[in-house]
């Protein structure tokens, strides 16, 4: 399930604002009409905002009323939030290694930047959509498999 909603997200995130600081050097903004191709690599600190409405990918250590009551997961506005930030990650027990190429199609994992909790999705609904929720949750030792994304 997070595997085919994180395909979904990346159409809808198609613009990366990559943090200056971060080891790879690539940016990029796509737009629906031209495409890119932009390398990522493990270890790289980057921003999904969605194309048409500019929101970025945001949380920060406030969990859900409802739900899972794990860490909240929203769209924001502000291009200078320092709680958009995700640390892309490779699946635990990989021999992938930060610097390493990203191939398309790959299982990744999100990590928050400032909480480094995962990126999760499950089948709770959202409070505020009635969507399914996505969550930040665990940690460097604690992750499963709904923090996987393709």
């Amino acid at each position: 399930m997070a595997m085919g909603f994180l395909g979904f997200a990346l159409f809808l995130f198609l613009s990366l604002d990559l943090d200056q600081g971060s080891t790879s050097s690539a940016s990029a903004a796509s737009s629906s009409s031209t495409s890119q191709n932009v390398e990522i690599t493990y270890g790289t600190v980057l921003k999904l905002m969605h194309e048409k409405t500019k929101f970025r990918l945001h949380s920060h250590d406030v969990p859900y009323g409802s739900g899972s009551g794990q860490q909240s997961v929203t769209g924001f506005p502000n291009v200078d939030d320092s709680n958009s930030y995700w640390i892309v990650r490779p699946e635990p027990d990989t021999s992938a290694k930060q610097g390493d190429t990203i191939p398309s199609g790959t299982i990744i994992r999100l990590q928050h930047m400032r909480t480094r909790k995962w990126l999760h999705s499950h089948l709770h609904a959202s409070p505020i959509s009635g969507n399914l929720e996505v969550s930040c949750f665990g940690g460097e030792s604690e992750s499963d498999t709904g923090d996987y994304w393709r």
